[in-house]
């Protein structure tokens, strides 16, 4: 969800300390074939390194987003905040895995600009969501894998919180695609009539800025609650 990270951090519930321990229905799903390729394999760059990443607004990287087990997690404890890539891309494919706690938000932002108060103010968001209990999942557009308040998902492919979720974005000038377990569950035409209707008619309308950029920052969104986000890999495509 698009806000600040400003609730209060929850304890890990015991519900996620079941659901984390590696089995059948926590196996790592992949589409388009493993995401550990050194830089410049194929044309990909592995973003997992806390390297790669950066506080919104600052050039220092918060302590409380950690590499946890091959991961980068955003913790419990420590200072926390969006963080986004080093460097901005214009048209990309995005490769990454998520995993949520149980009834948990974060989200995947893309073509963010600097100089908001929050990358949310600029850039399109992908949902990172347990539907299954967080109240979002009750709003089609808010739940995991949509264009957030803009487009929802035509299919409901999300794994719920604690189990792991191949997510892909792709970005070709004004088309975006938004792919979710092997499925591509949400696409759209940046800038064109319908997406202008649409964000027009959200709470993006008092953000001059929203949706206007064809290049900018890739972003991972702390919204309070615990988020696992590992594989993560980019290719531009330009």
């Amino acid at each position: 969800m698009s806000s600040p990270a400003t609730s209060l951090r929850r304890p890990l519930s015991l519900c996620l300390l079941v659901a984390l321990p590696v089995a059948a229905g926590c196996a790592s799903p992949r589409s388009t074939g493993g995401a550990a390729e050194t830089d410049g394999g194929g044309g990909w760059t592995d973003l997992t390194d806390p390297r790669h990443w950066r506080s919104y607004g600052s050039d220092a990287f918060p302590s409380g987003w950690v590499l946890e087990d091959g991961a980068l997690a955003r913790t419990d404890s420590g200072e926390g905040g969006d963080i986004v890539t080093r460097e901005p891309y214009s048209d990309f494919e995005l490769e990454l895995e998520w995993r949520v706690e149980p009834c948990g938000n974060s989200g995947i932002f893309y073509r963010g600009a600097e100089g908001a108060e929050y990358i949310w103010n600029t850039a399109p968001e992908m949902q990172v969501l347990d539907d299954t209990c967080h109240p979002d999942g009750e709003t089609p557009a808010h739940t995991a894998g949509a264009v957030y308040a803009l487009y929802a998902p035509t299919e409901d492919v999300a794994r719920p919180g604690g189990e792991w979720n191949a997510a892909r974005i792709v970005a070709r000038g004004p088309h975006v695609e938004h792919w979710l377990n092997g499925v591509k569950i949400a696409e759209y035409e940046q800038g064109s009539d319908d997406w202008n209707a649409r964000v027009a008619a959200s709470k993006f309308a008092e953000e001059p800025g929203f949706g206007t950029h064809m290049e900018g920052l890739i972003g991972l969104q702390d919204h309070g609650d615990l988020v696992w986000y590992r594989n993560i890999r980019i290719r531009r495509l330009d």
